[in-house]
């Protein structure tokens, strides 16, 4: 029977949890890789998968392991809670907005809504 450790862990771990499976979705999506195949190559299924990538706390860490190692072989769980694999600074430079030009103090004022 599955045990649900919902109840018995504060807030502050709970969205340590999430982190834990956002920072792995953001390493898949920025190595570009399709969940399925992390899956299979992890030897997980898909939706074990989703559950990680949500931070689901059913989840073991041989699995959450196992799941990274899919993604991105080499690289430690710690690595991947300080974001140093260059894939995800791609990423993040790709995200981030950037004005094509420079606009003088005046364009700007004037397209300030």
């Amino acid at each position: 029977m599955k045990r649900n450790e919902h109840p018995l862990m504060t807030p502050e771990r709970l969205d340590e949890a999430r982190q834990l499976g956002e920072k792995l979705a953001r390493l898949r999506m920025a190595r570009r890789i399709r969940q399925a195949d992390a899956a299979t190559r992890a030897g997980l299924s898909r939706s074990t998968a989703v559950l990680l990538e949500k931070g689901d706390l059913g989840r073991t860490q041989a699995q959450i392991l196992r799941y990274l190692e899919a993604i991105a072989p080499g690289v430690s769980l710690l690595s991947l809670l300080r974001e140093d694999d260059p894939s995800l600074q791609a990423l993040a430079a790709r995200e981030t907005t950037q004005r094509v030009r420079t606009l003088s103090k005046t364009e700007l004022e004037r397209l300030d809504f």
